[in-house]
């Protein structure tokens, strides 16, 4: 079934969501290696962004970078002088990832800053409903049992748990979201 492709540019209450860009590297370089897997190059973080454009090319869904809407309050991690909404604050995404392209994956990854201030749940609402507006009716995510941050928001944003399953990283909770 075509779907149609998710925005290029939207706004949230207090959120510009835009597609990722080469600039856009040294940060994503930033978050990849808060993760605590390993340091992440600025020039891997290109590499990725690169296949990322080519996946929103090809199929219309992909990763939204999350910035502060100008006059939307403090931007996290930059000085009052740095307003408004320059700086990044992580990324919002409908991926294939364990999915299928019918029934993609919700993903989402602060900047450690921006973490506790509702950015990922008005993001990720916000994607969800972008994402059924495209015409696919079920939407997953997965995320590690021990994530309780992402775990309540996809409980804000109505997910429910289907199951739980276990790899060599630990137990990962899978839900899913239908349209409706």
């Amino acid at each position: 079934m075509p779907y149609s492709a998710l925005p290029t540019r939207w706004e949230t209450d207090r959120l510009v969501l835009t597609p990722e860009v080469p600039d856009d590297a040294r940060w994503l370089a930033e978050l990849f290696t808060a993760r605590g897997a390993g340091t992440v190059s600025p020039a891997d973080a290109a590499v990725r962004i690169a296949a990322m454009q080519a996946v929103v090319a090809e199929h219309g869904i992909g990763a939204r970078v999350l910035r502060t809407r100008p006059g939307a309050g403090p931007e996290i991690g930059t000085a009052p002088e740095a307003q408004p909404g320059a700086r990044p604050l992580g990324y919002c995404a409908i991926v294939v990832g364990r999915g299928t392209l019918d029934e993609p994956e919700l993903a989402y990854e602060l900047l450690p800053a921006a973490q506790g201030h509702g950015y990922a749940t008005e993001a990720a609402r916000s994607l969800l409903t972008a994402t059924f507006d495209t015409g696919r009716t079920r939407v997953w995510s997965t995320v590690r049992a021990w994530n309780a941050p992402s775990l309540r928001v996809l409980g804000r944003l109505g997910f429910r748990r289907v199951r739980s399953t276990v790899d060599d990283r630990g137990e990962l909770v899978w839900h899913v979201a239908e349209a409706g």
